[in-house]
């Protein structure tokens, strides 16, 4: 059986990593900055970052703060969702987490950082790491509203 070798992408000296170096669901505020270090290397040309911010408002209504709750799955689906996207696009690194418990706006709920050789490549795959990640991860979120009603989001 001949042995099959991945073919870097053109002008790169070796294949994309597509490492995965952290998948986290947890109460913990999350550092955009801190997920942009982790996926540094020396063939990313480029480091996208996606910060998923608590806003004042939705569909207009004022948002006072909101509650983000997860299934006890959550943190394996999260790894699963990341790794399958890494493993199908040309990406040294990824980084994705999400926090659960209660949020106050301005808080980060979601955070993304992508590596790649190219920008192109890193934007792409920061932009379908948060579309999977909204589309497919089981949290739930309770917006509480200012005029003291409340509503869950794309709660089943």
């Amino acid at each position: 059986m001949e042995e099959q070798h991945e073919v870097p992408t053109p002008g790169r000296l070796s294949a994309p990593a597509r490492r995965v170096v952290r998948t986290a669901v947890s109460g913990e505020p999350l550092d955009v900055a801190e997920h942009a270090d982790l996926v540094g290397a020396a063939a990313a040309g480029a480091v996208v970052t996606f910060a998923g911010v608590v806003r004042d408002h939705d569909h207009g209504r004022a948002v006072r703060e909101l509650e983000y709750v997860g299934h006890p799955s959550a943190p394996d689906v999260l790894a699963a969702v990341v790794a399958e996207v890494a493993a199908g696009l040309d990406v040294d690194a990824v980084a994705v987490s999400h926090r659960l418990g209660h949020l106050v706006i301005g808080d980060v709920a979601l955070a993304v950082a992508v590596s790649a050789a190219h920008r192109q490549e890193a934007f792409a795959a920061c932009a379908r790491l948060v579309d999977e990640v909204k589309d497919r991860l089981p949290v739930w979120k309770h917006q509480h509203f200012t005029d003291g009603t409340s509503e869950w989001v794309a709660c089943p």
